[in-house]
């Protein structure tokens, strides 16, 4: 093996090698591939030692920082003990660690942990769950998902019957299993004069309708809570998610909170279900169908307690892949008898990998040493003042914040905006990925603010040259 000398080399061999995700290859023909030699902090270097701000967290999963020292030290010392064992039949030291510090913090309930190793395969993890505890409760008819309309939750064939995303449903439809859709609450959808909130519990009263027709063969309501990242970071009022939960429990529905992008503090509580608990959302009444459990932590200040919660992205800090599907005592009872046929009947050769969670529980140890979502309202809000001449530019729309994340849409007359935003935030030291002519920003938790008065001072020097 020759090592990669230069920009040059590892773009040639990169393009005669590796096919590159979500990518129609050949558009490098004229748009050049981004070389990475090295990188710290915030901040991607390539082998001119031209530096990218990293805006987008490398797909939302670096929350600390590129070659953060504390995570190194964490697997340099769990590479001399153990760097991996089969999680059927054996366990290990850090995956008992790591389950046992999510149940602490995660929402009331949610005491057991099953691992995956990436996003779309918590998804289907979920899924099959849900549909395989109807089964053991002698309802295997209950086997129909629903998520919202231009939901995002994976690109496996089980979560993409669950993504409302053209472009996959137009190219793999006839794999797929179509479920259906309901409102998104997402609050750019809104009538003129109709607050968040409004259009929130309108949204609610759609889910209702379907629930209230379709319980019988619903298996599990998916969401995104607070957030829809591929939506183009649609933003929505928590209200939804508290009728959510109230509905689903009626009904007898399952929720799964995919909070895959939006946990580990990104929607700026550790979990975006914490939030619910903010505002109080009255029934309807309706006639009750296989009512869940629902305790009075599920519904009170801290929060809501979904049926399933997944993690991933965040969850290492942007080490190493890995996911986690947490879910309540009573559906893993569902599971638990002396019948094969009845268990969990999933796995994966990486299950619960001691190094990813071993770089897990450092991020949870920053979070802890650094108070981080505490400093994170700060930095937010430190963002939010700079971002004044943003808000107020009259090419960009819909601005819009919450947590660590922030999006707003330009008016422009090129119809390959995103790409042009792409190469001239390159030229300026930035790495901005948009969505269509969604513009988002979701840097690392360490940024500073000089980083972000650049991020904000440049961006708006795209946007000129854009319009």
């Amino acid at each position: 093996m020759t090592r990669m000398t230069s920009n040059r080399d590892l773009l040639t061999r990169s393009l005669s090698a590796v096919w590159h995700p979500c990518t129609q290859m050949k558009r490098h023909e004229t748009l050049p591939l981004v070389p990475i030699a090295r990188a710290e902090g915030v901040w991607l270097y390539d082998f001119d030692g031209t530096r990218y701000l990293d805006t987008v967290s490398s797909w939302w999963v670096n929350l600390f920082g590129h070659c953060n020292p504390r995570i190194n030290a964490a697997l340099a010392d769990q590479l001399g003990k153990l760097e991996h064992v089969m999680l059927a039949g054996f366990t290990h030291e850090p995956v008992v660690l790591l389950s046992e510090r999510l149940r602490e913090l995660a929402p009331a309930g949610l005491g057991h942990c099953f691992f995956g190793s990436d996003g779309a395969s918590a998804t289907e993890i979920a899924l099959k769950m849900s549909a395989h505890y109807w089964r053991n409760s002698g309802k295997p008819e209950k086997t129909q998902f629903i998520s919202l309309k231009n939901s995002y939750h994976g690109e496996t064939l089980g979560a993409l019957s669950v993504t409302d995303v053209a472009l996959f449903r137009d190219a793999y439809g006839a794999l797929i299993r179509q479920n259906a859709t309901v409102m998104s609450p997402d609050w750019r959808e809104a009538e003129a004069g109709e607050s968040a909130a409004d259009f929130a519990l309108r949204c609610a009263n759609a889910l209702e309708d379907h629930l209230q027709q379709h319980h019988a063969r619903l298996a599990a309501f998916i969401v995104e809570p607070l957030i829809q990242g591929a939506a183009g970071m649609a933003m929505y009022h928590p209200v939804y998610l508290q009728r959510a939960r109230e509905l689903c429990a009626q009904y007898g529905v399952h929720l799964i909170a995919d909070e895959i992008a939006v946990g580990m503090g990104r929607s700026g509580t550790m979990f975006a279900c914490e939030q619910a608990g903010d505002t109080k959302a009255r029934s309807t009444g309706g006639a009750a169908a296989v009512a869940l459990p629902l305790s009075e932590e599920a519904l009170g200040a801290g929060g809501l307690t979904p049926d399933f919660l997944l993690l991933s992205k965040g969850i290492t800090g942007g080490y190493l892949p890995l996911s986690i599907v947490m879910t309540t005592e009573d559906i893993y009872q569902a599971f638990y008898a002396d019948e094969t046929a009845r268990g969990f009947l999933h796995s994966h050769s990486y299950t619960g990998n001691p190094l990813a969670c071993r770089a897990a529980l450092a991020t949870l140890d920053i979070f802890a040493q650094d108070d981080t979502l505490n400093v994170n309202r700060g930095k937010a809000a430190f963002l939010n003042r700079i971002a004044q001449p943003l808000r107020e530019h009259p090419n960009v729309r819909n601005f819009r914040h919450t947590g660590m994340v922030w999006a707003f849409e330009v008016e422009t007359p090129h119809a390959d905006f995103a790409q042009r935003c792409f190469s001239l935030g390159l030229r300026r030291g930035l790495l901005l990925r948009p969505m269509g002519n969604t513009v988002y920003f979701m840097p690392p938790y360490i940024i500073s603010e000089d980083e972000m008065q650049m991020l904000v001072t440049r961006t708006l020097e795209i946007i000129d040259a854009l319009i």
